[in-house]
């Protein structure tokens, strides 16, 4: 079953008769027909002045924005490093062959001890 979506002047309403009028969160979730947790999180976010909630939401942006950024060169660094045909787990399955006959060649043979031929 699919949440209901609240507008925004929903939500601000509902946290302004939490925080401006006094009503207990309990009464104004269950007349609103809203879990009590969601009220909260909604006064977490609305509670703020609409300049500082601004600053939060650019604040989140620029983190996810960073977070991809930040997975995406792991990634690119992961492939450098195996740029060569390092595979660790050829030599980890079988650490007494020699790397060259599991496949694996070019000058990953130096790392594992193989001579080059």
């Amino acid at each position: 079953m699919s949440h209901p979506r609240y507008t925004e002047e929903f939500k601000i309403e509902a946290v302004k008769q939490v925080v401006e009028r006094g009503h207990r969160v309990a009464e104004v979730a269950e007349r609103l027909g809203v879990s009590g947790h969601s009220l909260y999180n909604w006064i977490k976010r609305y509670d703020k002045p609409v300049e500082q909630r601004q600053e939060d939401d650019d604040l989140q942006a620029e983190n996810r924005r960073l977070k991809a950024e930040l997975k995406r060169v792991l990634e690119e660094r992961d492939i450098l490093k195996n740029r060569y045909g390092l595979a660790p787990a050829c030599r980890y399955r079988n650490p007494t062959a020699h790397y060259t006959q599991l496949g694996c060649q070019g000058r990953s043979r130096w790392l594992f001890g193989g001579r080059p031929r």
